[in-house]
């Protein structure tokens, strides 16, 4: 019996909330875990790069398994292994055994972002897809408002420690949904065998696929932007702005609530405008928004208003593009759907990870550098968009 629509985008957008409170739980503990195990703010937001980095490359596993053993079985291990991850995080007495600890959740965590991208491609097509991928990130936009505060209040009660106890916790949860509340999507007629020349030969097909490349580097480069915010963000609230860790919660939220609230219009935009047409559209008013916020910050206005104003406004434009060009992505690969998922997912992460790497010298805990590396994701991703529309016309005319 198929799983009907609210529960399935109840059910995945909880479990891919797992690795989303991965990052945003902890972040208002980041200027606290540095002092306590004596390291600096660099090292600290090296923590985040090394999930970022296992995150992307594990993906490159999660997408064939799943093509080949069914959905369930790469979820299980997955969950499994980001379990592992998040109790030598918990017990980590320096920070090399910290990052050790986040890159092993990044390996498991991967797994709840690439499988459900397969899962929906499984039950949905076109704008019912879109739908189902909104309704999802609905539920999982829920995680940046809610994962801070939760954090915030562990570190009232105890130390930051408390927090990955937690992580483990919902981890159980995650894996009890999967075993009570999902059923197999994919059926034995559709399973591959796996096969490294077929696997060579479908990356080939992928890479060489204009439309698949500009898009998954349009989103790349968009969610790039949530990367350098997580990064930065922390130490220029607290520092610069001198929020609290709940005051730094707080703030969080109302940039969250931007995306999720424009991503519910993401399927009923695409119907009436066109995917493409949403997609090109909101990645211009991405970097319009991030743009202006930028010449703000080069004149000394971006104060916490309008910091965190400007940044609701960017990632409402944010909601209309990631879930449009995810499906987008998939649409045309629907016969290698798991490989197309994990490689896109894969090229999306490293993006982010590598932008981010590259942002973090320069980030000093002031709002200018963080701000200024957030446009510049957003001009490469309206690059994208630019050049996929531009494709898309040429096809039309052929």
């Amino acid at each position: 019996m198929q799983t009907s629509f609210f529960r399935l985008a109840l059910v995945l957008g909880l479990m891919s909330c797992v690795g989303p409170f991965a990052i945003d739980m902890y972040l208002p503990a980041l200027p606290f875990i540095g002092a306590d195990v004596g390291a600096s703010d660099m090292a600290v937001q090296g923590t985040i790069s090394a999930y970022f980095l296992a995150f992307g490359v594990a993906q490159l596993v999660y997408g064939p398994w799943a093509d080949q053993a069914g959905r369930k079985p790469p979820l299980y291990a997955g969950l499994g292994i980001f379990f592992i991850g998040t109790i030598i995080c918990a017990f980590s007495p320096s920070i090399g055994v910290l990052i050790a600890g986040r890159f092993v959740q990044g390996l498991g965590g991967a797994a709840v972002m690439v499988v459900p991208r397969a899962i929906i491609r499984d039950t949905a097509t076109g704008h019912e897809a879109t739908r189902l991928m909104a309704a999802i990130m609905l539920v999982i936009s829920v995680s940046p408002m809610l994962a801070p505060l939760a954090g915030s209040a562990v570190l009232a009660l105890a130390d930051w420690r408390w927090i990955f106890g937690v992580l483990a916790l919902a981890t159980f949860a995650a894996l009890a949904m999967l075993r009570f509340m999902l059923s197999e999507t994919l059926t034995d007629a559709n399973r591959q065998h796996f096969s490294f020349s077929d696997t060579l030969r479908g990356t080939r097909r992928l890479f060489t696929d204009r439309k698949f490349m500009l898009l998954t580097l349009l989103g790349g480069f968009a969610m790039s932007s949530f990367f350098v915010f997580i990064a930065a963000g922390p130490f220029v609230y607290t520092q610069s702005f001198g929020l609290t860790p709940t005051g730094f919660s707080i703030a969080f939220a109302v940039n969250a609530i931007g995306f999720f609230a424009a991503s519910q219009m993401a399927a009923s935009a695409g119907m009436r405008f066109g995917a493409v047409a949403v997609a090109r559209g909101a990645s211009f008013g991405f970097v319009l928004v991030t743009g202006a916020l930028f010449a703000l910050s080069l004149a000394g206005y971006a104060n916490l208003a309008v910091t965190v104003a400007g940044l609701f406004c960017a990632n409402a434009f944010l909601g209309l593009v990631i879930p449009t060009v995810m499906v987008l992505a998939l649409d045309d690969v629907g016969d290698i759907a798991g490989l197309a998922s994990s490689l896109g997912g894969t090229v999306q992460m490293l993006i982010g990870g590598a932008l981010s790497g590259m942002a973090m010298p320069f980030f000093d805990g002031t709002p200018g550098p963080m701000i200024g590396a957030i446009f510049l994701c957003a001009a490469l991703a309206a690059l994208c968009a630019a050049l996929t529309a531009k494709g898309q016309a040429a096809t039309a005319r052929s």
